[in-house]
């Protein structure tokens, strides 16, 4: 079941970003007046598709492989590398016969409406729920192996300074402009004393490579609910109560609950925890589906402040700018070396297990993740390698500075080197998807 909901909010996720991306094509070249022949969503290798219908010039459909999409403009040297225009004369619909500033918008709207897409997510979230603020007067819950548990931080610890600046919320803390700074320390506050933990100069790809930060707000495991007839009402437990311990371990964050009830069913597990009076303790045996029956109260630990609907858009935009600055700083820094490749990038398995994750976190996670992958899709097609967007533009600038066009035969050789680099690096990144997951 694990494996359908991943493939499930796998494609829900590229079909949703595939079809904003080739719709800011499709609507800016009808805008200008140029035919598109096909509107596709998934690749129809060898006439494979799911679906197509014809309306006007367009054919649209969906083809068999969910790993992309795309829009075939006439006239236009593309991935398709169609080349039945060559031989005939430049016709008005056809891109090629447009002003270099319109194709260059044409192939800038992909890119564009990604972007979009990301601040229009943002902005949605912020205006209906409010940006949160969570006080770091409440502790750190910290998962072992991640980064920062690497850097020395542990459950229960306190941030008190960024870089020798104060900050009052977890979300200043933990802004993504921080991580792209040359270097950066915390003030950490652990059992009434301060001291000072630094980051490593390549977080950035740790925290990649950890698909996320591996730190919240810590949620003590106190009980909201307890079902009727189940384990944890015939141990004892009522709504109030704190659990503090489990087989004599401490316990200070509701997964921790959670972790260790499901990984023992049908095994008795000694419960210790604590009502309005007293400590107490009991032996309770979580059933065959891994639960005792209980579920956790959620904190009000987190403020939501409600922003107008102007200060909700400033807000996406800049959320869209910061994470946009924080992903072309990670390709940099990959692209420099200073990043290990293998594990700095991922591909469809990876993003597949993250969309999933995200899914099972709730809907906003799932939106969130959603905006960020767009925001990492724009900047990928913003690359020169011909065949993305960035290729196809370089060479549109190119002929609208020299007043001329690129020989056909040249731009057709371009594009196959393009392909070719393509296919190649999508089957280096699978690959090392398989080796490493």
């Amino acid at each position: 079941m694990d494996f359908l909901s991943t493939i499930f909010f796998f494609i829900v996720a590229i079909f949703i970003l595939v079809t904003v991306h080739e719709l800011g094509h499709f609507l800016t070249a009808k805008l200008f007046g140029m035919r598109v022949d096909k509107f596709y969503i998934g690749f129809d290798f060898y006439n494979m598709r799911l679906w197509k219908k014809k309306i006007g010039d367009t054919e649209y459909g969906l083809g068999v492989f969910p790993l992309g999409g795309y829009v075939k403009i006439a006239g236009m040297v593309d991935e398709s590398l169609d080349t039945d225009f060559e031989a005939s004369a430049p016709q008005p619909w056809e891109f090629r016969a447009k002003p270099v500033w319109q194709r260059l918008i044409v192939l800038a709207g992909g890119v564009t409406m990604n972007l979009l897409l990301a601040a229009a997510i943002f902005i949605g979230v912020t205006y209906t729920l409010g940006e949160s603020r969570t006080s770091t007067a409440t502790p750190a819950f910290v998962e072992t192996g991640s980064i920062f548990d690497q850097m020395g931080l542990k459950t229960g610890d306190r941030f008190v300074e960024a870089n020798g600046t104060p900050v009052a919320t977890w979300e200043d803390a933990l802004d993504p402009e921080r991580f792209t700074a040359d270097a950066l320390t915390y003030t950490i506050l652990r059992d009434g004393t301060t001291f000072t933990i630094s980051a490593p100069k390549n977080i950035l790809g740790k925290l990649n490579e950890a698909e996320g930060f591996g730190i919240r707000p810590i949620v003590p495991p106190v009980i909201d609910q307890v079902m009727a007839g189940n384990p944890a009402e015939q141990g004892g437990l009522k709504p109030g109560d704190l659990i503090t311990a489990i087989d004599g371990n401490a316990v200070s964050d509701w997964t921790e609950v959670v972790g260790i009830i499901s990984s023992h069913p049908g095994k008795a597990l000694n419960f210790t925890w604590k009502d309005s009076a007293a400590t107490l303790s009991a032996a309770i045996t979580p059933g065959k589906d891994g639960k005792i029956g209980i579920m956790l109260r959620q904190p009000a630990t987190t403020e939501r402040v409600k922003l107008s609907f102007p200060a909700a858009v400033a807000s996406g935009f800049t959320q869209t700018w910061k994470m946009s600055a924080l992903t072309v700083q990670g390709f940099g820094k990959i692209f420099s070396g200073q990043e290990d490749f293998r594990k700095s990038v991922g591909g469809p398995i990876k993003i597949a297990k993250i969309a999933n994750r995200s899914a099972e976190q709730g809907p906003v996670s799932f939106l969130f993740f959603l905006a960020v992958l767009s925001i990492s899709l724009a900047i990928i097609n913003m690359l020169p390698i011909p065949a993305l967007d960035g290729g196809q533009f370089a060479i549109n600038a190119v002929e609208g500075i020299i007043r001329r066009e690129i020989p056909f035969a040249v731009k057709m050789r371009i594009q196959q080197i393009g392909m070719v680099l393509l296919l190649t690096l999508f089957a280096y990144i699978l690959i090392n998807d398989i080796l490493n997951p």
